[in-house]
């Protein structure tokens, strides 16, 4: 049964890749330098709604690019940005080395920067362009929601919390959250300061703690933590939220 494993884990981004008309990588202005990512895009010629993907600090991996390719299969044009620019962890020790060696700013800077590209094309709807991010990419995604007040909606699983009302302030997204109640790093009093912040502002969130899951709960490469009910719940709320959001 391990034998079928990598199959088995391989296959829905099999499955994706029949549904998606193509991928490539791209690279976009971002400040001074240059930014890269991938781009999924989904059958027909749109314009469709557009989401930025945010990989967790392992980098732009192959999880993270099946996550990208089945957003295109269910029709958003999603474009995997690559905030290590080509450098990608395999050990928790390089991991930690390039997520504290990435400044914010210039992660930020990248990510509004891909929120241009997508806003520019023409298969894009670009009033209705959202984010999604996982780990560091989730506490990317929210300082994105802050940055670029024209997204529409932003899913964080699991990632870092902003609470300074001056910052929420600026929010015009509506924000989505996946936590794990055993998550040391990001406990739930702190999830439920986020919402306290979000709501006094009026802004509108809808953030979820699994009791019994931990960090990372919905990668299936998290041997010790992933949950497959708790992940498939959670990946099931960004699908229909999403939909809602991001519809015409």
């Amino acid at each position: 049964m391990k034998s079928l494993r990598p199959i088995l884990c391989a296959l829905p981004l099999l499955l994706a890749a029949l549904a998606v008309h193509a991928q490539q990588p791209v690279t976009f202005p971002s400040g001074d330098s240059t930014a890269q990512a991938i781009l999924y895009l989904p059958q027909g010629p749109g314009p469709h709604p557009a989401l930025v993907v945010i990989h967790e600090w392992w980098g732009l991996n192959d999880w993270i690019k099946q996550e990208a390719a089945g957003y295109a299969a269910k029709g958003y044009v999603a474009l995997a940005v690559d905030l290590y620019r080509g450098k990608l962890a395999t050990t928790p020790d390089l991991a930690h080395e390039l997520s504290r060696g990435l400044p914010q700013d210039q992660g930020v800077r990248d990510l509004t920067a891909a929120v241009a590209f997508l806003q520019a094309r023409k298969d894009v709807a670009p009033g209705r362009i959202g984010a999604v991010g996982w780990c560091m990419g989730g506490g990317f995604a929210l300082q994105l929601a802050i940055a670029a007040p024209s997204l529409k909606a932003v899913a964080v699983n699991y990632g870092s919390l902003a609470t300074d009302k001056a910052a929420l302030a600026q929010i015009h997204a509506a924000v989505l959250g996946n936590f794990g109640g055993q998550d040391h790093g990001i406990p739930p009093e702190a999830v439920h300061a986020f919402e306290a912040s979000m709501q006094s502002l009026g802004k509108p969130v809808d953030a979820k703690i699994y009791p019994d899951a931990g960090h990372a709960f919905e990668n299936p490469n998290n041997q010790a933590g992933y949950r497959a009910q708790d992940a498939a719940d959670a990946l099931a709320r960004i699908d229909r939220f999403f939909a809602e959001k991001l519809a015409r």
